[in-house]
């Protein structure tokens, strides 16, 4: 069985992204992408919903991705997608489907067969879609040391309680602070950690 893992960026108070939609305030220290390329080599299944597939095709398969951080850039355009949109008719990223329809019943189908495990990269929505089904194993959150007046909170529209234990904690040089949690209901013992 594949294991789903959603990946995220807060702010202190809590947001994703501005009221625009703005994420430039996360920071992104040498640390950060040492861990995010460690994470790329582990080939998950990268899954987006529509606005984060925008943000990042808009990046990482142009020229100047590549030369600011071939690595990087090189990790995500090979890595394979899936895109969740209903209104997206062509996926033109390298390696990229386009999945409409019931994305609940497609992860349980996915996550039901060998393969690849399966990464959430930002998409609050869908993160809060996937979590209300009971779909998420990990939560990566990584919380910087800033706060915004104003914008989008992880699990808006959450239809029920979903307690969670701590996994593990990295602090980064920069400030920035992994936690790493998964559902209480998965529990580990001690000696598992």
């Amino acid at each position: 069985m594949r294991k789903l893992t959603s990946f995220q960026f807060l702010t202190l108070n809590g947001f994703f992204a501005d009221a625009s939609g703005d994420t430039s305030w996360s920071s992104q220290g040498e640390e950060q992408r040492d861990f995010a390329l460690d994470k790329m080599e582990q080939e998950n299944i990268l899954l987006f919903g529509r606005n984060t597939y925008e943000h990042m095709i808009n990046w990482w398969p142009t020229e100047a991705a590549q030369k600011a951080d071939p690595e990087m850039a090189a990790g995500m355009n090979n890595a394979e997608k899936i895109v969740f949109s209903n209104t997206l008719k062509k996926a033109d990223w390298k390696n990229t489907r386009i999945v409409s329809g019931d994305i609940i019943e497609e992860i349980r189908r996915l996550k039901n067969t060998p393969g690849k495990n399966l990464a959430l990269l930002g998409s609050g929505s869908i993160l809060t879609q996937f979590a209300d089904h009971h779909l998420i194993d990990e939560f990566e959150l990584m919380v910087n040391p800033v706060a915004i007046g104003d914008g989008h909170t992880l699990f808006r529209g959450l239809k029920r309680k979903i307690p969670l234990q701590l996994l593990s904690t990295k602090a980064f040089h920069n400030g920035v602070v992994l936690l790493t949690y998964i559902p209480a209901k998965l529990r580990i013992p001690e000696e598992g950690r």
